[in-house]
């Protein structure tokens, strides 16, 4: 049967700027099997499918997809599978949250505005840190290069997802950088993380930090805007007292690099849970006929 189907562009203020993501709305029926084979197909970093909510206090239920495997959680399809439920009148905000059920378990999103300058903003898993270490140390002193160091020591920091954090002394060298892909595999692989989030603080008036993403364990590739991995910085940051912005909410600017030009808004609370989140643009709306293809 067809199924309702969206591609979005997540962290992002007009369409192509931000992160794809493939959202099957009527997902119900599908086995595993064929969410992977959608996954692999759709050929984006990860496609979401929604069921029925499991129990009174969530939302709806998702499971994600990379086309490799099914991830527990991530930043953008989180963010943008609740502006795909929204815009489908599927369901509505309690006072001003959804709640998603999904590997990672229920989740808060909170739903600020309507239309075209609506954000939402996912609260992440709690992230913890794993390592900190010496900017010395061979394997990351291999991925980082000739990157001067910022203040910050490097740090191993799990929040659904594994990243190395590592500050960057200025925001051109950071722009400027290529990545060291053999060294930065190696790191993701020898210390199961994804890869290297390298960051710098920024003087623009738009946004506090710029990001770097570079994925070395699912293949080769630079993120365009990874909600998960500016979460576990901005664990990291508060652990070290060290945020940007006021009131614990900053925005980083992200995926230039590679022809995106996304922004991802954080706020740390006052409970220490972290929200990261953003505007999110329909770009395709239709049906997928995923049996009858088959």
């Amino acid at each position: 049967m067809p199924r309702r189907y969206l591609q979005l562009d997540v962290f992002a203020d007009r369409p192509g700027v931000g992160n794809p993501l493939a959202v099957v709305l009527d997902a119900e029926g599908l086995d595993e099997a064929t969410m992977q084979a959608i996954a692999r197909w759709t050929r984006l970093p990860e496609t979401t499918f929604v069921f029925a909510p499991s129990s009174p206090e969530a939302s709806y239920g998702i499971r994600m997809f990379s086309p490799r495997r099914e991830v527990p959680f991530a930043g953008h399809p989180s963010v943008g599978t609740a502006h795909a439920v929204l815009e489908a009148g599927l369901v509505a905000p309690r006072d001003g949250l959804l709640v998603q059920d999904g590997v990672a378990g229920r989740l808060p999103l909170r739903v600020d505005g309507d239309g075209p300058s609506r954000t939402i903003a996912v609260r992440t898993p709690r992230a913890r840190i794993v390592e900190v270490a010496d900017p010395a140390h061979a394997r990351l002193a291999d991925a980082l290069g000739p990157l001067p160091r910022g203040a910050l020591p490097p740090a191993l920091v799990d929040g659904g997802r594994r990243w190395w954090l590592a500050e960057v002394a200025d925001e051109a060298a950071l722009r400027a950088a290529e990545p060291r892909w053999d060294a930065v595999e190696r790191l993701a692989l020898e210390t199961g993380s994804m890869g290297l989030c390298v960051f710098a603080r920024s003087l623009d008036a738009d946004y506090q930090l710029a990001v770097r993403a570079w994925v070395g364990a699912t293949g080769r590739f630079e993120d365009a805007a990874s909600g998960a991995a500016n979460a576990t910085l901005a664990a990291w940051l508060a652990d070290r007292d060290a945020l940007p912005g006021t009131g614990g909410r900053y925005r980083i600017s992200q995926g230039r690099e590679v022809g995106f030009d996304a922004r991802i808004e954080l706020q740390v609370d006052t409970d220490g849970e972290v929200w990261s989140g953003g505007r999110v643009q329909t770009v395709i709306a239709g049906t997928i006929d995923w049996e009858r293809a088959r």
